[in-house]
């Protein structure tokens, strides 16, 4: 394996500094008994503590978690769906199809968070978790739509023909050739919808109401908030723990798979052809 130049190194290193040195500064500060964690005065516990008293944090976790599962099953069905309808019909009105598609993945979040904060309340909607509910919904959708295409794109059809054929039907032929197949597309869009309904606050900022704010909104006013600083240190690194406890658990659970077997360097016979007065006869060398 190639080494990394002196200077590649630099900026490798540099770029990880960069990255990882304030997040490390928030866990210290999480510690730290200054309240503005301007200088270290002292290790405490006390900020963990608080935290785990605010009913206000654990209920804006409980919305967070409510919208992003009720979001993330609704995308992954409608997203999966349109999908499946995009690859199969073709034709001019599909150009239209894929160019609503596309809008929510390029459209600015603060547009889209006005557009539907006006939709909301022409109908007549109050603003809660529910209207959360359907905004993240909306924007998933997309994101799911585009995983289960890329899916499709390399998707052999002759293996629907070959199921139907013999005697499967439409929705067998989907269920137990069609769908395994796609499994690994639509875990992935799902794994990014839920991700982005946990992490948006703008869209979410405009269309929730009183008692319905998820957590980054909750957050945001326990910014604005000096005396909450420190609360927020000790969340964030909260967070970051079961961040990595899901990823090692996610590496631990792919080393267990099965491993390729040794190759065997046996020498086989090979069947060969000879013919006789008697007709062919199969020999083995």
């Amino acid at each position: 394996m190639k080494r990394m130049d002196s200077t590649s190194r630099v900026v490798f290193w540099t770029v990880l500094l960069f990255f990882y040195i304030p997040i490390a500064v928030l866990i210290i500060n999480s510690f730290n008994v200054s309240r503005f964690s301007g200088t270290w005065e002292g290790f405490t516990l006390k900020w963990y503590k608080i935290l785990f008293s605010d009913s206000t944090i654990w209920h804006a976790l409980g919305n967070t978690l409510k919208v992003a599962f009720a979001a993330t099953l609704s995308a992954v069905v409608l997203g999966t769906l349109a999908a499946l309808a995009l690859n199969r019909y073709k034709g001019r009105l599909q150009s239209l199809h894929y160019g609503i598609l596309y809008t929510h993945l390029v459209l600015p979040d603060i547009l889209m968070g006005i557009s539907l904060l006006l939709f909301f309340i022409s109908i007549g909607l109050e603003q809660g978790l529910f209207t959360v509910y359907l905004a993240h919904t909306t924007f998933c959708i997309s994101y799911v739509a585009m995983a289960v295409l890329g899916r499709l794109e390399d998707f052999d059809r002759c293996l629907l023909e070959a199921s139907q054929d013999l005697g499967a039907s439409h929705w067998q032929t989907f269920w137990k050739v069609q769908f395994p197949l796609l499994l690994p597309g639509i875990v992935a869009g799902g794994l990014l919808a839920f991700t982005l309904s946990i992490d948006d606050f703008v869209i979410t900022f405009f269309v929730s109401g009183a008692g319905s704010s998820t957590l980054p909104v909750q957050i945001y006013g326990m910014i604005k908030r000096s005396p909450k600083l420190p609360e927020i240190n000790a969340l964030s690194t909260l967070m970051m723990c079961v961040t990595m406890l899901a990823v090692v658990a996610s590496r631990m659970m792919q080393g267990r798979g099965p491993k390729p077997e040794a190759a065997d360097n046996k020498p086989r016979p090979v069947a060969s052809r000879q013919e006789g007065q008697g007709g062919r006869v199969l020999r083995k060398n």
